[in-house]
């Protein structure tokens, strides 16, 4: 229990330590330790979210390498996850204060940084056509391509204690009433059936997220629908499932008491132990589990977030998250060689051997290493035999701002799963009008 404890702290305080030292680093040349007092060697700085010491680990690890071929260092910044830190990526963008290479996520969040604005456009660099285009799609505004991908895909869905399940004598649910019918299995032993971690908001929209495949399994037009202002959260039978879901695990008990002050690395340490048995989570998670419960990761599985029909039984799927390059950086040519050289075979190796992948990868003949995780190779059969969607973000440019609070109300039984999909119509109205889409 303590050496788990003081890993955990280790690896906060390695965060932090990175996030104190490399904080407010601008762009900068610097003497080049090679000698010669004239001669400067560039320094690029690199921006990324502090939710993962392992993505930590695989930039540092590319960074070494690149400034070995190339003579150029990489200082890395860390922000906040979450809303807190798309806001301090929207400040530092409108500022003049943003690095030169930026970490973010793709799909929706993308288009609201204004990408023509902000990022360089990398449509015809020449590594373009060895990105899957299921990909690009996901960091392609008006045509332009402005990303190259950190990481693989990861899949929307629940991550399961395998040895726990295994001792209650549960199996897999492939419909949401045998997902209960489960949870009132785990909930009689004593244990929380469904881990909520509610203090870190950003949790709390999994479920409603992961449910796009069974969303586009009964409405396949719905995407577009809801894009253009012809259907709505609150009455597409389809989409409000989703809400009706989350709002069935409260009123039923499932999650731990004390979810709503119980954070994210509290919920894996719940998970790993045991305490907890399956956490609606996306598996980039899994990187946290390896790096605080190395010995635990084999022991957590993973199943899709499940419909009402066992026939169609599928994954939601985020594209990887990018590196954008700064417009207005002074440094740009060097960042588009950063950016060249990342999505190398050598450079993908690289990142993979300290940052192991939650999913397949978005560079064309790139195979996944032997040892990936045992959750991951649970998932991949659903992205080998098609039964994947995309998660809503990468299919519509709204993603209401407010989605986090929301689902927190409708998760925690302060709403309804009416009234917080007609919540949700009324954030994304407003986000589609700031857009100007047609229709609105």
């Amino acid at each position: 229990m303590m050496k788990t404890k003081k890993k955990i702290l280790a690896v906060l305080s390695t965060t932090a330590l990175f996030a104190g030292i490399l904080a407010g680093c601008g762009s900068s040349d610097s003497k080049s330790a090679s000698g010669g007092g004239d001669s400067k060697e560039t320094t690029l700085t690199l921006l990324m979210d502090n939710q993962s010491p392992a993505t930590m680990d695989g930039f540092k690890a590319v960074a070494a390498e690149f400034e070995k071929k190339y003579h150029i260092k990489t200082e890395i910044e860390t922000r906040p996850g979450g809303s807190e830190g798309d806001n301090l990526v929207k400040t530092r963008l409108s500022t003049g204060d943003m690095t030169d290479l930026v970490a973010y996520n793709s799909g929706s969040l993308l288009q609201a940084l204004n990408p023509e604005k902000n990022f360089v456009d990398l449509t015809n660099e020449s590594y373009m056509d060895t990105l899957l285009d299921t990909f690009k799609t996901s960091v392609t505004v008006d045509k332009k391509v402005y990303g190259v991908p950190v990481g693989g895909f990861s899949a929307g869905g629940w991550l399961y204690n395998k040895k726990v399940y295994q001792e209650l004598g549960l199996s897999v649910p492939k419909t949401w009433d045998e997902l209960m019918a489960n949870n009132e299995k785990i909930k009689a032993a004593g244990k929380t059936a469904v881990i909520g971690t509610y203090k870190d908001t950003w949790t709390s929209q999994v479920i409603f997220l992961a449910d796009n495949y069974n969303v586009l399994a009964e409405a396949p037009s719905f995407p577009d629908d809801f894009t253009a202002n012809k259907a709505k959260m609150a009455t597409t039978p389809a989409a409000l499932r989703s809400f009706e879901k989350l709002e069935e695990i409260n009123k039923k008990g499932y999650m731990n008491k004390d979810f709503n002050s119980t954070g994210y690395e509290a919920g894996l340490k719940m998970l790993v132990d045991g305490t907890g048995v399956q956490y609606p989570i996306i598996s980039f998670a899994l990187a946290n589990i390896a790096t605080l419960y190395p010995d635990k990761v084999d022991d957590i599985g993973f199943f899709p977030q499940p419909g009402d029909s066992a026939d169609k039984n599928g994954v939601t799927a985020w594209a990887p998250g990018a590196i954008y390059i700064n417009k207005a950086s002074e440094h740009v040519d060097e960042a588009k060689k950063w950016a060249e050289f990342f999505v190398t075979p050598e450079a993908v190796e690289l990142f993979m051997s300290k940052s192991a992948p939650n999913g397949p990868a978005a560079i064309k003949d790139v195979k996944l290493p032997d040892n990936v995780y045992g959750a991951v190779k649970d998932m991949i059969p659903y992205f080998d035999e098609g039964k994947t969607a995309p998660a809503l973000e990468f299919l519509s440019p709204l993603k209401g701002p407010n989605l986090p609070q929301i689902t927190s109300e409708v998760g925690g039984g302060m709403k309804s799963a009416k009234e917080g999909a007609a919540a949700y119509d009324q954030d994304v109205e407003k986000q589609a009008k700031q857009l100007g889409l047609k229709g609105w």
